[in-house]
Formats: structure tokens, C-alpha cells, sequence
């Protein structure tokens, strides 16, 4: 008996939330053995471990030949993270900002944003605009690397109690303990399995919501930009919640930017290179949403910038934009 389309949907978000948090765990852990440090990890690992949901379902859509659904779930899952996510933390608790790094961050995310916007300009983004993509997010990398020595104390400790760091003890040396020897294979064998479940439920995830674009005759751009991206941020959205009621948000904050970043860059630079005749950007994302993410990114330099801090008046005003947002997509464009 073949399931209805929602239910195939929903079996697959559960499956991608569960293939992600696994993912995120190993490769953190790994990286804490191999004395990575965690401002480093929280800005690449983790933002690039939580955008994995979004990377399955861009891959499977490009193969699929529904690349307006990849780049409206880039698009969407960057406006809800910062608006919806990023609005609500601040609404149940002022968002004090110390990342020295935000210098950096929000720049390439104003950057990133424009960038896309000119790429996809003619309508198509190919192959060689993704791999532009990829190189710019390793120069973005290597940047970040370069300015870890700046890492606060308080991050340390936070990253510590967030991810299990202990391990970060572990003494120099090229000879790992037989102990950490075994929990480095447990770690690989969860981010191997994460990598696997994430997969497969991005393969439902997509069937499932070309099924309900189909039964409602909603577009597949519109349910990338909605049920698809709310989805796929599940885990930016658990992660940053939990951090705001322990009032340890740094390294959770830090993963929300470099979300936003590294979904265009590494996320969207890998779903073009793998899409043979690029993805098609339809009129709509092209004048609506790209300059929508792009005016959200650059809002933000102002806000995070007076008195590093976002307030609950700033905060509501985020997401009370996100459900206008969304409710003129399910009123206007379905």
C-alpha cells in the first residue's frame, strides 16, 4: 500500500533529525579528539553538521531534476533560521552577543547572499558557480582558523558542557590511549550511520513533499520555502533552543551564521556541481526570496552590532517578519 505523501514527509524529517544529531555528535567528538578548536568546530563542524538535512535534500532534488526546490529550501532555511529561530531566542530571553568573530561572519553572510543573487541572475546556477561556491567557502574556512586564537574562555567551557569535551584534554602526541582509540571508532560509526540515515531520509523527505506540491498543486518552489526548510532546520532550531534556556548560547548562535554561510557556499556549491545542466532559479525566488534572505542578512549588521545585543523588541519584530513571511507565501503564491 503506498502511504500518502504527508506521511512519507514526516517519516523522513524524523529520520533526517535523527541521521543529523547523530552526524553532528561523531564529527564534533572526532574533532575535540583531534584538538580542533571548539570555536572552530562550532563555526564549521556544527553549522555544517546541522545543515546536512539541507545538503540530502539538495543532492536528491538536483539528481531529481527539481533544483527550484533545493535553492527554495536554501533560501527559506536561511530567512527561518535568522528570523524565526535566531527572533524567538531573543524573544524568551535577550540575546547577549560575544563572538568576536561576528566581525567576520556577518560580512561573508551579507557577501554570500548578494553573491547568489548575481549568479543566479541568468537563471541557472552551473556547475563552475558551485564550485566558485566551494573555493570561496574554504577561504572563509581558513579565515575563521586564522582568527581561533581570539576564542573566549567562556566558549571553551561551553562547547565543553555542549559536546562532551573532555576529550579535549587529550595530551600531545602522536600515540591516542587505547580508551580514546575506542571512542574514536564509536564516533565514526555514529557519524558514518548519521551520514547514512540523513540520506535516506532526505529521499523521503523529497518524495514526500513533491507528493503534497502535487496533490494541492502548490509549487515545488513553495514547498521548499516552507514545509521543506522549517523541516530541514529542525536541528538548528532544537540545538539553539535548548542552548537559550541553559543561557549558554555562543557556540549555538555561532552555529545559526555559520549556517547561513555555509549553506550557500558548501551546501548550495556542492548541490550545483552535482546537478549535470545546473539548477534552475525561478522567477519568483530569483525577485522575491534571494533579495529577502540578502535584506534579513544585511538587517542583521545593525542589530548585532548595537550594544551586541538582541533585544525582545528585536526579537519580535524578527518573528512576527517571519509569519507575515510565510503566511504570504501560503495566501499568495499556493
Amino acid at each position: 500500500m503506498e502511504l500518502h505523501p504527508s506521511i512519507t514527509f514526516l517519516a523522513g524529517l524524523i529520520i533526517i533529525i535523527v541521521g543529523a544529531e547523530l552526524l553532528l555528535r561523531g564529527a564534533s567528538r572526532i574533532a575535540i579528539l583531534l584538538k580542533v578548536k571548539p570555536i572552530i568546530i562550532g563555526l564549521t563542524v556544527v553549522s555544517i553538521g546541522t545543515s546536512m538535512p539541507e545538503l540530502a535534500v539538495g543532492i536528491t532534488a538536483a539528481t531529481e531534476g527539481k533544483g527550484t526546490l533545493a535553492v527554495g529550501n536554501i533560501a527559506g532555511t536561511n530567512i527561518f533560521n535568522i528570523l524565526f529561530i535566531l527572533g524567538l531566542s531573543a524573544l524568551i530571553r535577550p540575546l547577549p552577543l560575544h563572538l568576536l568573530s561576528i566581525k567576520l561572519d556577518v560580512p561573508v553572510m551579507i557577501a554570500t547572499a548578494l553573491v547568489l543573487i548575481g549568479m543566479a541572475w541568468d537563471g541557472i546556477l552551473n556547475q563552475a558557480e558551485g564550485l566558485a561556491l566551494i573555493f570561496a567557502a574554504i577561504i572563509y574556512t581558513i579565515s575563521l582558523i586564522q582568527l581561533s586564537n581570539r576564542e573566549s574562555a567562556a566558549m571553551r567551557h561551553e562547547f565543553s558542557e555542549e559536546y562532551g569535551a573532555e576529550s579535549a584534554k587529550l595530551p600531545a602526541g602522536i600515540i591516542i590511549p587505547r580508551s580514546k582509540l575506542y571512542i574514536s571508532l564509536w564516533n565514526s560509526l555514529l557519524l558514518i550511520l548519521g551520514i547514512f540515515l540523513t540520506v535516506m531520509g532526505a529521499e523521503l523527505m523529497v518524495s514526500g513533499a513533491t507528493g503534497i506540491a502535487q496533490s494541492y498543486g502548490i509549487s515545488d518552489a513553495v514547498i521548499g520555502l516552507t514545509i521543506v526548510a522549517i523541516g530541514t532546520s529542525a536541528p538548528e532550531l532544537a540545538s539553539t533552543m535548548l542552548a537559550t534556556l541553559k543561557n549558554d548560547r555562543d557556540v549555538a548562535i555561532g552555529n545559526l551564521i555559520g549556517s547561513g554561510i555555509y549553506n550557500v557556499l558548501v551546501i548550495l556549491g556542492i548541490t550545483c556541481t552535482v546537478a549535470p545542466n545546473g539548477i534552475n532559479v525561478s522567477d519568483e525566488i530569483l525577485w522575491i526570496d534571494l533579495p529577502l534572505a540578502a535584506m534579513v542578512a544585511i538587517v542583521c549588521l545593525p542589530v548585532f552590532k548595537s550594544d551586541r545585543l538582541v533585544s525582545r523588541r528585536e526579537g519580535l519584530f524578527f518573528v512576527v517578519a517571519y509569519i507575515v513571511y510565510f503566511s504570504s507565501l501560503l495566501l499568495l503564491r499556493s
